[in-house]
């Protein structure tokens, strides 16, 4: 006979003094699915975190997250309700397809000159500076600055823009209306200007990624919202998540010595390695939630429609089943998965992986060749969180 959802062992509070990764290897111990306070059916194990990632009988969620935080109507609710990211089946596709070819480019390996010159500069400016807020300073900063250029934010506007974007971001999560207010008119914001932006395209092309997307969809099925959706989407999506995991992958190196040393020896050997253990081992993915589109049995569980479930990146990406020594940091290992499983799977998995790769394998050789004594300063930085995009706390550094 099958199990039922509340048959399943519960993920307890979090104990004061325990990582976040204790924590959920502790609540993996008492089977390999459990139940949070949310109500989501969480996977620990690298094995069901595919399973939990099939459109057969699971989807994306959509406007669920917006009604849990009593939103119906605003900027924020209008990009999710037409973002490619937060949709399903012909939808996605029909949103998805022009992305994908303009992301298929050979104009993505072009930009990696450009992210260099991005890179050192930011680098450059800051050594010798003393304690230097590395999120705030280097990787905060370059994500924006790269898709602000992609979509022809001049630089004299990148600061602003930048401030724009990470706060907007906000809304995609549970917050206070005074948080909420505040991400609304910065999503305000971005729709306003990246339109901007995108009529300049229409009147003038320049051969880059906007106007290469506007060959691909107009007259096409997207409505003028889609196009708007899609473009804001790439600012939203490829800036948190390479903040955050630019600044982990420098905390952790630098709480590695060895490793640190390794990567300053020969960046261009081992900064690939660099960025992949970085992602696995504290990524700036918590988890990737869904939701049931029919009953499905997995672990001798009866998982009924509309269920809501989540396969842990903390867990499965230190799942000793797949990674040797998986609580060991060594950009030297040689055991990752040919696709990386924080950038998702399927048919939604994330069409900026080569970018974000670009970013962060850029920004690891600037530091590496350009401040090889840059050393902590006080606290390393933490990313906070299970679900989603983890938080990011500040980092202090001294170049």
């Amino acid at each position: 006979m099958s199990l039922r959802i509340k048959d399943l062992p519960r993920i307890p509070d979090y104990v004061q003094g325990m990582t976040d990764h204790q924590y959920l290897q502790a609540a993996w111990k008492n089977g390999p699915l459990a139940l949070d306070r949310y109500g989501f059916v969480t996977a620990f194990p690298a094995r069901l975190m595919q399973e939990f990632m099939d459109d057969r009988w699971t989807r994306q969620i959509e406007t669920e997250g917006m009604y849990a935080s009593g939103v119906t109507s605003g900027p924020m609710y209008d990009f999710v309700g037409n973002v490619m990211l937060f949709s399903n089946g012909d939808v996605h596709r029909r949103r998805r397809g022009p992305l994908a070819r303009t992301f298929a480019r050979k104009l993505m390996a072009d930009l990696r000159d450009d992210v260099a010159v991005r890179c050192e500069r930011l680098v450059a400016s800051l050594i010798g500076q003393g304690e230097v807020d590395f999120l705030a300073s280097i990787a905060g900063p370059l994500p924006a600055e790269v898709i602000g250029a992609m979509l022809g934010v001049p630089d004299a506007d990148m600061p602003d823009f930048a401030r724009h974007v990470y706060s907007a971001i906000r809304g995609l999560s549970l917050v206070s209306p005074e948080v909420r207010a505040e991400s609304d008119a910065d999503m305000a914001y971005l729709l306003d200007r990246v339109g901007g932006l995108i009529e300049t395209r229409r009147e003038t092309p320049d051969g880059g990624i906007v106007s290469y997307y506007l060959d691909r969809v107009t007259g096409g099925e997207l409505s003028e919202m889609e196009i708007l959706a899609q473009m804001v989407g790439l600012v939203v999506a490829g800036s948190d998540t390479t903040r955050g995991a630019l600044t982990a992958t420098v905390s952790h190196l630098l709480q590695n010595p060895a490793q640190w040393a390794l990567l300053k020896e020969d960046p261009e050997k081992w900064v690939s390695g660099a960025v992949s253990e970085g992602l696995r081992f504290d990524p700036v993915i918590g988890s990737i939630g869904r939701i049931t589109v029919e009953q499905h049995e997995i672990e001798g569980m009866s998982i009924p429609p509309d269920t809501l479930i989540s396969a842990s990146m903390l867990t499965a990406l230190r799942d000793p089943d797949i990674y040797a020594d998986p609580d060991h940091f060594d950009i030297s290992r040689d055991d990752h998965p040919r696709l990386h499983p924080v950038f998702g799977g399927g048919p939604h998995r994330c069409l900026g992986e080569a970018l974000a790769r670009i970013e962060l394998e850029e920004a690891l050789k600037a530091v590496a060749r350009m401040a090889p004594e840059m050393a902590l300063v006080g606290e390393p930085a933490r990313l906070r969180g299970y679900g989603a995009v983890r938080k990011v706390s500040a980092f202090k550094v001294r170049m």
